[in-house]
C-alpha cells in the first residue's frame, strides 16, 4: 500500500507538469514565432515481486511478476510545424516559409535563433542596423551584423523572398546590394534550448548550426507577414482535460490505498 501511494504521488506529480506545459502553449497562443511544446511521460523503475512463479502444480508460469513504480516526465520536447502567415503592417516583418532560423546577436555576443520576424531599422554609431524589437542584430549570410551606411533611406530598402535587401538604382528598379539575411540549419532542432521572446540557443543536443541562403533550404522570406504561433486552442484544451482527469484518478488512488492502510491499522488495534 505504501507503494502505491509513492506511485500515484508521482503520477500527481507528472501531471502537474504536464499542465504547466499546455499553460504555457495557451499564454503564448498569440506569441510570433511560438512553438507548441508537449510533455513527454517515461515509466520508472519496476520492482520484481516474483522472479519465477508457479501454478498451483508446481509448473512455472510464462511471465514472472513485476510491479511498476510510478512515472516522470522525460521530455518537454517542441512541435516545429509550420506556423500560420499572418499579415503584417511592419516595414521590416518577416516570415520564413520552409526551415531555417533567423540569427540574431545577443548582447555578450553569443548568437540566438528565431523564427520571430518581426525586425526593424535602429540608429547605430556605425550606421543603420537591422535588428529585432530588442535591439539586437540580425546577422547575414556571414554570421555578420546587417548594417547599412547613412546614405541609404530605410524606407527604400526592401527584401526579396531570397533574403536579399535592395535598393533602388537611379531608375527606380531594385538592386542586390551585397547583403542576404542568413538562415541557420540544425541536424537536430528539436534540441534546441529554449530561451524567451521566442528565441533558441545551442546546445549539445541540437548540434552546431550551419548557415545557408534561403534558397539553399529551398526556404522563402515573405516581406510583410510574421509566422503566428502554431498552437491549436482546440488541442490544447482537449490536453488540459485529460490532464485534470488523470491527476482526478492518481487522487483517488492516494485515497483508496489511505483507507485501505487505516483499515489494516485498525485490525490491528
Amino acid at each position: 500500500m505504501m507503494r502505491s501511494l509513492w506511485t500515484a504521488a508521482s503520477g500527481m506529480i507528472g501531471q502537474q507538469s504536464n499542465l504547466d506545459v499546455i499553460a504555457n502553449n495557451l499564454s503564448n497562443i498569440a506569441t510570433t514565432g511560438y512553438k507548441t511544446q508537449a510533455a513527454n511521460f517515461k515509466s520508472l523503475i519496476y520492482q520484481n515481486m516474483q522472479r519465477v512463479s508457479t501454478t498451483t502444480t508446481g509448473e512455472p508460469k510464462p511471465v514472472g511478476a513485476q510491479v511498476g513504480l510510478g512515472v516522470r516526465v522525460g521530455s518537454v520536447s517542441s512541435d516545429l510545424t509550420q506556423g500560420p502567415a499572418n499579415a503584417s503592417n511592419g516595414a521590416f516583418d518577416y516570415m520564413i516559409q520552409g526551415q531555417g532560423f533567423f540569427m540574431v546577436q545577443q548582447n555578450d555576443g553569443s548568437v540566438a535563433y528565431t523564427r520571430n520576424g518581426h525586425f526593424i531599422m535602429a540608429v547605430t554609431d556605425n550606421g543603420t542596423a537591422l535588428t529585432d524589437s530588442g535591439g539586437r542584430p540580425v546577422l547575414d549570410t556571414s554570421s555578420r551584423p546587417i548594417m547599412l551606411d547613412r546614405n541609404y533611406r530605410t524606407d527604400r530598402v526592401k527584401v526579396d523572398q531570397y533574403g536579399n535587401l535592395t535598393y533602388p538604382d537611379a531608375r527606380g528598379n531594385q538592386q542586390y546590394i551585397g547583403i542576404q539575411i542568413g538562415l541557420a540549419y540544425f541536424p537536430n532542432a528539436s534540441g534546441l534550448e529554449k530561451a524567451s521572446e521566442s528565441n533558441y540557443l545551442e546546445s549539445a543536443a541540437s548540434g552546431v548550426p550551419t548557415v545557408y541562403t534561403a534558397t539553399d533550404l529551398n526556404s522563402k522570406i515573405v516581406s510583410g507577414y510574421l509566422e503566428g504561433s502554431n498552437v491549436q486552442a482546440a488541442d490544447e484544451m482537449v490536453n488540459m482535460i485529460i490532464a485534470q482527469r488523470a491527476y482526478e484518478m492518481n487522487a483517488r488512488a492516494i485515497t483508496a490505498s489511505d483507507e485501505m492502510l487505516q483499515q489494516a491499522n485498525n485490525l490491528r488495534s
